[in-house]
This record gives C-alpha cells, structure tokens and sequence, in this order.
C-alpha cells in the first residue's frame, strides 16, 4: 500500500512540472473541477490526480526609445556634426562611443539627459561603436548598440611650414603655411592651425590667396619667447573631398633681439641688439635703374655660398656668378643681402651699384673677418631688415615675410575667422 501512494506522488508531481513548462511557453493552463466537464487531467496521468497552472509572465518592456544617428552599419560617415544620440519617453545614462582600436570618444551628455554628442571630430577611414543607456519614466532599462564607418577621403592635402622645429630665430620671424592644394574653406583651415606663446601674445592669420597662410602677432615677438605653432588640419576639409592629414606641434624659440636698417642714400646697414647700435656697415643698394625695395624685410634662408643668376629673377644675361658669399634670402623676387667682391672696395657706403641687393663687401671665397662674413655669421633667420631712402615702393607683404609692411588692422582683415 505505501508503495502504491509514492507511485501516485510522483505521477502528480511530473503534471505539475509539465504544466508549468507548458505555462512558460505561452500555452493555456486549465484548473480541473467538476462533473461531466471532460477530463482535464495532463495526457498519461493517474486518475485521481490534478493539474496545476502557472499564469503566463507579462514583460516589463522600456518604453525608452534610443536612437544613434548614423545608423547601424553606416557607411562614408562625415567627420564632423553628424554622431548623435538621442532618447524619447525617457532619459539616457551612459553612452560610450569609441573607436576600433579602443580610443573613447569624449562627448557631453545633457543635464536632462535627452541627448549625448561628441565634443570633437571624429577620424576618417575609421570604424566606430556607440552603446547607449537609458532608463523609462518607471526606471526600467534599455540600450541600444551601433556601429558605423567614417569616411575614406580620396584627396588630401598639406601644409609647408617655416620656421623649422626646434630652431632658434628672430624677433621678425613670422610663420608660414604653404598648401600643396588650393584651400576653400578657409575658415575652417584657419580654425585648425593656431599658435600660442610664452609669455603669451595674440596671433592671427593672414591669407594670401588659396595656398598661403601667414601667422604673426602685432609687433614683433619678445626675445626668448617660446612659441609653439598646432597643426590640427587631420581630417579639416579644406575643399570639397579634400581632407588635411596633419596634426603634430612645431615648437621654436625667439632668440636676442636684432633688428638692421639700411639707408639707402647713406649707404650704410646699422645693426641694433637690444636697442642699442652693436656695428655700422659700409653698404650698397640698388643702382638707380635696379633700386631696392623700401620696408620692412625679413631673413628667409641662409646660404655660406649661393649662385645668383640675372635670369631666374628677369635680368636676363646680365649677371651669372656662381659663388656668392655670405648670402640671407630676404624676399621671394631675389632680394639677398650678401657678400660681394667683384665690386671696387671703394664702392661700399659711397654708391649703389647691385640689381636690387644689399652689397656688404667680402673676398672670394668669402671671409669671417668682412663685414658680410661678420654681419652673416651674428644674423639669424627671421631678423628683420628695414631699408628706407631707396625711392622704390614698399614691398610686397607676401614677397617674402614682408607682412610686416601691414599695419595690424590690415592684417586681421586677412583672416578669415
């Protein structure tokens, strides 16, 4: 007899079991009960036994309702402005955007918590997921998953710069970009490329055409300042489809402060360190028929022997000598002040006989102990040179760093931020 109840028990307990996994699923549950209903006993059970139902789960669903633009599995995705995250019927609480290589992407989440955005540009050519968070009204959770692919740009485009890294240099030197293509969104170019200074002074930029980007402040920089130039152009569209590749620092220091001025009727070149006159030199400028330019202009480049040719700067055959000494580039156009000693001795501080140069007298072969070998060996890249008494016009504000011949309301008005 106690055999046959433990028989009966475990019958009972396998309906019971059936039915709630039949409940689990969606099916009906039934309750057994009166006479003449039909058998509502589970298939296989003993007689005697009943079933008992569990009631089918409702979900407690979110009706937080998140949405990531891009979309999911998005293509060709623009740099800037298009990653959101939003939320209806809800709030979010966490969003975690990142690249493929694990870099986060920074972005603000709004004190309501409607929206998330990125606070800087994405990179191009480069995959990216979003996991968003959020909660509804009734604090049940949701989250929402993307990913998406920026774009792979076809056309790039960069920028020379002066001076060079790590250099030492003038209190005139400004800095200069050079684009290997033309730039249409100049204001988006400019945004990308600042410079900042110890002791700090404000810089602005100065467009000279699609190509060309100057930088300076309004006087000439301290001596011994630090100045740092940031290249943010990686990834900036400069024109349609094409995209800067840059983003590195250039970082150089102001050296002592050095300013010449050559006066073309005295023919002389006086240099001033500090302020105070460090030397005079005997001097000669451009002939009346070749006279020098007249302003502010500023060593370029250095070379202990150059090759100046009439025909690369529209003299024709008038001159070709091939081993000019001493010689500091100051414009774009040919205008050097350099070593000469195929003039008379004489010639120097008395007359002006060059095609537009600044003559200092030397020997062939050049010589540390003239006046051009000294005046180049105590001069630096990015010092300033006036000339003045000369008769000729002032030059040219991009004809080398001659944008010092602007004042500083003129050159703001180049800049196109």
């Amino acid at each position: 007899m106690k055999t046959a109840v433990r028989r009966v028990l475990r019958a009972g307990a396998g309906v019971v079991l059936g039915a709630t996994l039949i409940a689990g699923c969606g099916g009906p549950g039934g309750s057994g009960g009166g006479t003449g209903g039909g058998d509502d006993r589970a298939p296989g059970a003993t007689p005697g036994a009943t079933s008992t139902a569990v009631p089918t789960a409702v979900p407690d669903v979110s009706q937080a309702a998140i949405t990531v633009s891009p979309g999911d599995g998005a293509k060709d995705v623009p740099a800037s402005g298009t990653l959101r995250v939003t939320v209806g019927q809800g709030r979010l609480t966490g969003v975690t955007a990142k690249s493929a290589d694990g870099t986060a992407v920074p972005g603000t989440l709004a004190a309501d918590g409607s929206g998330w955005q990125p606070t800087g540009r994405l990179a191009l050519a480069t995959r990216y997921t979003v996991d968003a968070y959020a909660v509804d009204e009734q604090g049940r959770p949701a989250a929402k998953h993307a990913d998406f692919t920026t774009l792979v740009p076809q056309h790039t485009f960069i920028g020379f710069f002066t001076p060079e890294n790590g250099s030492t240099v003038g209190v005139g030197m400004i800095v200069s970009l050079k684009f290997n293509r033309p730039v249409t969104d100049r204001a988006a170019v400019e945004r990308a490329v600042t410079v900042t200074s110890v002791p700090a002074v404000p810089v602005t930029g100065h467009w000279f055409g699609g190509q060309r980007l100057d930088l300076r402040p309004a006087d000439y920089w301290k001596a011994g300042t630090r100045v740092t130039l940031h290249l943010r152009l990686r990834d900036v569209q400069g024109a349609p489809g094409v995209y800067g590749t840059q983003s590195k620092d250039v970082r150089f220091t102001i050296g002592r402060d050095q300013r010449s001025t050559v006066d073309a009727v005295a023919h002389t070149l006086v240099v001033r360190r500090g302020g105070a006159v460090l030397r005079t030199l005997p001097a000669s400028t451009g002939a009346p028929q070749h006279t020098t330019y007249d302003g502010v202009m500023v060593i370029a480049e250095k070379y202990a022997v150059t090759r100046m040719n009439g025909q690369t700067v529209g003299f024709g055959g008038e001159y070709d000598i091939p081993d000019v000494p001493h010689a500091m580039r100051l414009t774009n156009s040919g205008t050097f002040v350099h070593g000469n000693y195929w003039s008379p001795a004489g010639v120097f501080g008395s007359a002006n006989v060059s095609h537009g140069c600044i003559g200092l007298r030397d020997v062939k072969g050049g010589s540390a102990t003239s006046p051009a070998g000294w005046f180049f060996d105590h001069s630096l890249v990015g010092d300033p040179i006036r000339v003045t008494n000369s008769h000729d016009r002032t030059v040219a504000a991009d004809n080398g760093m001659g944008g010092w011949n602007l004042s500083w309301a003129q050159w703001q008005a180049g800049s196109a931020l």
